[in-house]
Order: C-alpha cells, then sequence, then structure tokens
C-alpha cells in the first residue's frame, strides 16, 4: 500500500486543507483499515447467537472501531502509525517535564484539530448506540479519545482514557472545552502557518521542528498553569476510581464484546482478565490477532462498521 497526505494550516485566514491520495490493493476499504477476509456468513450467525444470549451485554472498544471514521490507529497491520512511520506517540512524563514538547505537541495538535473534531460515527458506533436505546447493551466502555460514541448518542459509556474534546490545567484542575482552546491558539498566533504531510492517531500530525518553533501555546486562564488534553498519554495511568468502576460494570455483566481492539495495552486488558474471572463469555471483533483470543469463544476479522449492523439486537 501507498499513502501520501497533505494537510496545511494557515492561522490567518482560520483555513485548513486535507489532500488525500492512495493507492490501496485492497480495494474501497478506508484509508486506515487493515485489510481483512470477507465476511463468513457463519461466523455473522455465530456472532448474532452471542448476542441473543446476551441479557447483559458489556462492550468496550478501541481505535479499530474509529478507523474507518478517518481516524489512524497506532497497530494496524500495514495502516497503523507504527507500520507506516516510525514514530512513537508522546510520553506522559516528557510532556510534563517539558515546555518545547508541550509546545510540539500543541501545534501539531492545532493543526490536526479541525479535521478531527469534524469527523463523524460510522455505521458500528450508530449500531451500538442502536443496541444501547433497545435495551442489549448494559454498558460501552471505550478506550477511544475521539468522542465518536457521545457523538452517536451513547450515555451508558465510560471513556476509560478520557476525551480529546477537553483540556484540563496540570495545576488547578480547571476544564474547558477543546474548541475554546482553539480560538485562543488562533488569537496567539494570527500569522502563524504549518504544512503536514502525515495523519498520526487522535488528532496529531507530523510538523517538522522549525515550524513548531514559533507557535505560542497559552496557559490556563485561571491560574496560568500548562495545559494538557484530559486525555490519559502513553506512560500514565488510568484513575484508581474510573478502573474501579469499570470493573464493577463488567462483574453486573454477563457477556462481554471486543470491538476494534487488539488489547494490547494493559488499561483495557485488565477487564478481559476481569471477565475471564467471572466465566464471562467473551467474543472480538477485531482485525488481526489481540492478546485475548485464546480467552474468546468467538473470534471474527471483519471491520466493525460492516459487521455490527448486520447484528438484529432483540
Amino acid at each position: 500500500m501507498r499513502m501520501s497526505f497533505g494537510l496545511t494550516f494557515r492561522a490567518a485566514k482560520s483555513h485548513w486543507m486535507v489532500n488525500v491520495s492512495r493507492q490501496c490493493s485492497h480495494g474501497s476499504v478506508g484509508l486506515f483499515v487493515p485489510p481483512s477476509p470477507p465476511l463468513d456468513p457463519e461466523k455473522v450467525r455465530e456472532l448474532q447467537r452471542f448476542i441473543t444470549l446476551s441479557k447483559r451485554l458489556l462492550v468496550m472498544t478501541g481505535a479499530g472501531i474509529s478507523t474507518e471514521s478517518g481516524i489512524p490507529d497506532y497497530r494496524s497491520e500495514k495502516v497503523g502509525l507504527y507500520a507506516r512511520t516510525d514514530k512513537k506517540p508522546i510520553q506522559h512524563m516528557d510532556f510534563l517535564r517539558s515546555a518545547p514538547i508541550r509546545q510540539r505537541y500543541w501545534a501539531r495538535n492545532f493543526v490536526g484539530w479541525p479535521r478531527f473534531s469534524s469527523l463523524q460515527p460510522n455505521p458500528a458506533h450508530w449500531a451500538l448506540s442502536n443496541w444501547e436505546r433497545l435495551g442489549k447493551l448494559y454498558w460501552l466502555v471505550t478506550q477511544n479519545v475521539d468522542a465518536l460514541h457521545t457523538k452517536a448518542g451513547s450515555q451508558r459509556l465510560t471513556e476509560l482514557h478520557g476525551c480529546m474534546h477537553r483540556v484540563l490545567c496540570l495545576d488547578c484542575g480547571e476544564k474547558i472545552p477543546r474548541r475554546a482552546l482553539q480560538e485562543r491558539f488562533e488569537a496567539l498566533n494570527p500569522t502563524w502557518s504549518a504544512e503536514a504531510h502525515g495523519l498520526a492517531p487522535d488528532g496529531d500530525v507530523f510538523l517538522t521542528e522549525e515550524q513548531v518553533q514559533s507557535f505560542q501555546v497559552p496557559s490556563c486562564a485561571r491560574c496560568g498553569g500548562p495545559l494538557k488534553p484530559d486525555v490519559v498519554f502513553f506512560g500514565d495511568t488510568v484513575n484508581p476510581d474510573k478502573v474501579d468502576f469499570v470493573r464493577r460494570r463488567v462483574k453486573e455483566a454477563d457477556s462481554l464484546l471486543v470491538v476494534g481492539s487488539s488489547l494490547q495495552v494493559y488499561s483495557g486488558y485488565r477487564f478481559i482478565l476481569t471477565a475471564r474471572e467471572k466465566q464471562l463469555p467473551i467474543a472480538i471483533l477485531n482485525i488481526g490477532p489481540t492478546r485475548s483470543d485464546d480467552l474468546a469463544c468467538l473470534k471474527l476479522d471483519s471491520p466493525c462498521g460492516e459487521l455490527l449492523p448486520l447484528i438484529d439486537p432483540h
């Protein structure tokens, strides 16, 4: 697969533009969705039986559910960030310790935000929201920070790693909407412009160090402290109260469905271990192997937005 990207942001005009060209060997599948075999009708029937028998279904989603909305993930074969580049995600302690790293992060996020924030739920998000509305889905836990489940109307929801649509002051704890911070960025950088040539997960893009150096980053309007997206970066830990809350929801469930996650990150994998301890049946829908395939009674390798709308939640 060969992909090329062009994204330009000119703050003076609040203008952004994305140009994407693709030569892809697997047809019309989404740009960041890895190759997968055709749907197996028997597997679809098996998932239908699994859902039909579930009375208190807990669903845990990962980045693979949002690739069909245009958000790249980290680990997918051929199309994930690790497969396309040698770049690594930002580390929590680096962000806390280094003002230049915070400057680089926010410059890249500023350029990527208009596209990222405008992305919409795909059929998989809408299917899970519909399951909740019909009483089939007991609780939804997402490892994603893109707010697409919220946009689809899901309410029985825990955002395990937070949400990019909120910003947190590291000193006083004040939280503001991310869109408000974009306006402050524009006011501080009226003539700044940048061109990126790659899209990364969670609203990030690739910029050169020269582009970043002149970018101005605002502080907390309340106390002057540094600002951080209200998400769990790599190397950070999930709030223990949130972990306990989700663990209780797993123990109350009678089955667990994983959607679009390789479960490589322990923050999500631990709930699979909880489900196993409770002897819950586990089904996994994910293109490619996961950390818990040996614990699942059903494993499906299909695009989430292609398969989930086929399931009747009644």
